[in-house]
């Protein structure tokens, strides 16, 4: 339960305090990885990186940090990291080429998540991880800066967000945001001949609130965020 407060006081000072935050979720993100894999002397490819604090957290942890990112400017490496200019679907690296894979927030943004996914699974090594966590469409947040208006319609969430604050949204459905659903990822991941399916979660719920993810339709809405690992076969 601590640990879900934590996760959610920081989650509503996101715009207010982001070194905060993301700081947060970097843990909260290396102890999420640690129940499968030490990360110590690991090659962690970070898809859609975008902050400099996901950086510093896995230096700490002795890891070999390489930030992917179709946006050269968010990619500010420090001492002991790297980055690389790429798309998700088309990343820039060689096959199983990486001990662990992950992208925070990064599947609702892109037009095809499954194609991501599987460019994470390409470069991920025999035994490493793939790590996956996004925002359900239907949750509270599912329309970012624009929610809970989202579950109007995007479209219209979209208009309201402008009018009331002057300027269109960072997040726009079908140009920057696309829907996400928990039972398209599950399935996604249980399809996979690759890979094993070996943790599916609401990411920020407490362990004894997990039983959400098996409830068709209410998990849309009461998961938040889910994680997906796998295990590349």
């Amino acid at each position: 339960m601590s640990r879900s407060a934590r996760l959610f006081r920081g989650f509503l000072r996101e715009q207010s305090d982001p070194e905060a935050f993301y700081t947060a979720l970097a843990r909260d993100t290396i102890a999420l990885l640690e129940r499968h894999e030490p990360l110590h002397d690991r090659l962690v490819v970070d898809v859609g990186a975008g902050t400099p604090q996901f950086c510093r957290e896995f230096v700490r942890q002795g890891t070999q940090y390489l930030a992917a990112d179709p946006d050269r400017s968010t990619l500010r490496p420090v001492p002991g990291t790297a980055g690389v200019v790429g798309v998700g679907e088309h990343l820039p690296l060689a096959d199983n080429s990486a001990d662990i894979v992950m992208a925070n927030n990064v599947m609702e943004h892109v037009r095809d998540p499954g194609v991501v996914g599987q460019e994470m699974l390409r470069i991920v090594r025999p035994g490493g991880l793939v790590f996956i966590s996004y925002t359900s469409w239907a949750s509270p947040w599912g329309g970012h800066e624009t929610s809970p208006w989202h579950w109007l319609g995007g479209e219209w969430a979209a208009a309201r967000y402008e009018r009331a604050h002057g300027h269109p949204p960072k997040n726009h459905v079908g140009r920057t945001m696309f829907p996400t659903r928990v039972d398209q990822g599950i399935e996604w991941a249980k399809s996979r001949q690759d890979a094993w399916l070996i943790e599916s979660v609401p990411r920020y719920h407490p362990d004894w609130a997990t039983g959400v993810i098996g409830l068709p339709g209410v998990r849309e809405v009461l998961t938040w965020n889910h994680l997906l690992v796998l295990r590349h076969r």
